[in-house]
């Protein structure tokens, strides 16, 4: 199921328009394959996912168009948007592959972060995309609160 660590460091890089554009059903706790100099771009916060998506390739998980900068200009440079593989378990990945195949779900990344033991996570949901109406109540909510935490103040 949905294994959702505390954050202690500063790293936490999200994607906030996720949860604007879809119902999030499940959320995920992915590792990532990455090489050294993506992990001291990402420990540094030079990373975006808001344009970024998984899909499935030979039955492995895939994040693409996850940018990372490059760290620095010296040996071991990486291309900023190359596909990285998202490490799961076998059983949740074909849950995953089922949902998306068989249920029209799609797969968002909501937060990259730094865990407690220094390692690169990203959380992920399997989500279903919202529909006009429902953006529109979405902000209605959001301006509501807004003002009712304006007059409490």
């Amino acid at each position: 199921m949905s294994k959702e660590e505390s954050n202690t460091s500063s790293i936490n890089i999200q994607n906030k328009r996720a949860t604007f554009e879809y119902h999030i059903i499940d959320k995920y706790e992915t590792g990532i394959v990455l090489t050294g100099s993506e992990i001291k771009s990402i420990r540094a916060g030079k990373a975006n996912i808001n344009d970024a998506y998984c899909h499935f390739k030979n039955g492995e998980l895939f994040i693409k168009n996850m940018h990372i900068s490059p760290y620095g200009s010296g040996f071991g440079t990486h291309e900023p948007t190359r596909e990285r593989k998202l490490l799961l378990h076998k059983t949740e990945l074909k849950k995953l592959h089922r949902a998306v195949k068989e249920d029209g779900m799609t797969i968002v990344p909501l937060k990259l972060y730094i865990n407690k033991k220094g390692w690169a996570k990203l959380l992920i949901a399997l989500a279903k995309g919202k529909k006009l109406y429902d953006k529109r109540e979405s902000i209605k909510k959001r301006d509501t609160e807004r003002e009712l935490q304006r007059k409490f103040k």
